[in-house]
């Protein structure tokens, strides 16, 4: 349906509806004359081009057939998204909250009209919004804040060919309608989602739970491998976040899943041209992969040992300087504890279902090999220490430990390196620089390399 026809019968519906008596005309008249009508029509077809909600009409009756034509309008064909590829990649160009604490829209412009479907988690409350693999074309601070009943979102890849949207609610609200408006003329596609304030039980029964999409290995035992597998250790390279979440965010907009990435991929690149090594990485591209899923990989794959990659944050701007971690039920400080606290709660911000997560083993022997991992963990955490000393910047106390549940592999040695802090303008400069990163991961295999010399040396 072309947006002139559209707005052309959108305008003589609403100005039947303003003018008929059974849909309150006679009161508004009497209230505030003519020009309400023409208001009325005004910010309607102003909904129509935008998505945004009708507010101007003062009764419901008016109100809900102003809806009902803009619904009609919506579900007509589109010919420039008939035109679009169904495989392309869909593009987000814009994103707004508009709307007060009982009554709030979401809008997302899209390239083309896509498919949808939606859940929510509880404690704390949050809507998922799943959908197919979306480019996000937005501001580097898009989402941190919201407004009425959204408070902030985030967005980004949580599986191949699948995108996720995350709402973080002020209230518990039920999901009145959700829609694509179709792209219209130079108008993009929309999907639109509006909130209405309710009680807490009837926000825990609206929505379904949500769905389980990101990738990895499967759960399992650790995979039984035969004597050639055997012959170079296996390094399992994990950056942190991914996809929907972006982990710490620089002074100028670095996002800390961005630069991890790139830095585990030239550790791999030196790590593998020794040829000693067998290297793996938990993801080599921008998706989101559940904590748990990164030990299960580790642990399916007989990894020797697995190194996860971050750049830190804090509040204090002048910190700066690598960090190593290793696992402990209690925190050495309550920096490393705070830490800890921040990285745990990956899965929980990017919509994923904590209920779905295994208990943890309790076994005699694997408290054995839990114990003798951890020495292990602990020798290559002092290893790396030793060996960043002499080529990058650490922090006070470099080697800490914390409850990381990324390090909980009890048969696979373990370390959390910090690279240094985004939150620092220096350091934010550093990671992004790549006489930095040659340099660091130059320590960090020269690290390695100590670690395994004993078994290296007798050809095992």
């Amino acid at each position: 349906m072309k947006f002139r026809a559209s707005i052309v019968a959108l305008t003589i519906a609403l100005i039947a509806v303003v003018s008929t008596p059974d849909h309150g005309a006679r009161a508004e008249s009497r209230a505030t004359g003519n020009a309400r009508g023409d208001a009325v029509v005004t910010e309607a077809v102003a909904a129509a081009k935008d998505g945004s909600a009708v507010a101007v009409a003062a009764d419901p009756t008016t109100t809900s057939a102003i809806n009902a034509v803009i619904d009609e309008l919506r579900t007509g064909e589109d010919a420039s998204d008939a035109g679009a590829p169904e495989d392309a990649v869909v593009t987000a160009s814009g994103a707004r909250v508009a709307g007060d604490d009982q009554r709030t829209r979401f809008i997302i412009d899209l390239s083309r009209s896509i498919s949808f479907s939606t859940s929510a988690l509880a404690s704390p409350d949050r809507v998922i919004i799943d959908m197919p693999e979306v480019n996000f074309d937005l501001p580097a601070k898009a989402g941190e804040n919201g407004r009425g009943l959204v408070k902030a979102w985030r967005y980004g890849l949580i599986a191949p060919g699948k995108s996720r949207v995350v709402l973080d609610l002020s209230a518990p609200a039920r999901l009145d309608k959700s829609f694509v408006l179709p792209a219209i003329d130079e108008q993009p596609a929309r999907l639109v989602l509006d909130f209405v304030k309710t009680t807490r039980e009837a926000f825990l029964s609206e929505y379904e739970r949500p769905r389980s999409l990101e990738t990895a290995a499967p759960k399992g035992d650790r995979k039984e491998v035969g004597e050639a597998s055997r012959s170079r250790p296996v390094i399992v390279l994990d950056p942190g976040h991914g996809g929907i979440d972006t982990g710490a965010t620089g002074v100028d907009g670095v996002h800390e899943k961005a630069v991890v990435l790139e830095f585990a991929k030239l550790l791999k690149k030196k790590l593998e041209e020794k040829g000693a090594y067998e290297v793996l990485m938990t993801r080599d591209d921008d998706r989101f992969i559940r904590l748990g899923k990164r030990v299960d990989f580790a642990r399916q794959n007989a990894a020797n040992l697995f190194v996860s990659i971050h750049a830190d944050s804090a509040p204090q701007h002048h910190v700066r300087g690598a960090t190593v971690y290793t696992l402990s039920e209690r925190a050495s400080d309550v920096i490393a504890a705070a830490l800890a606290k921040r990285e745990n709660s990956a899965d929980m911000l990017a919509g994923a279902d904590l209920e779905d997560e295994p208990d943890e083993v309790a076994d005699i022997l694997v408290d054995l090999a839990r114990r003798e991992t951890k020495s292990f963990s602990i020798l290559f955490a002092k290893t790396l220490v030793a060996e960043f000393e002499s080529a990058v910047k650490l922090i006070k106390n470099p080697w800490r430990s914390a409850g990381f549940r990324v390090l909980k592999a009890y048969d696979v040695p373990s370390v959390l390196v910090e690279l240094g802090y985004l939150s620092n303008k220096h350091d934010e400069s550093l990671l992004i620089s790549g006489e930095w990163r040659e340099r660091a991961a130059d320590a960090l295999v020269a690290s390695i390399d100590r670690f395994f010399q004993p078994r290296l040396a007798q050809g095992q």
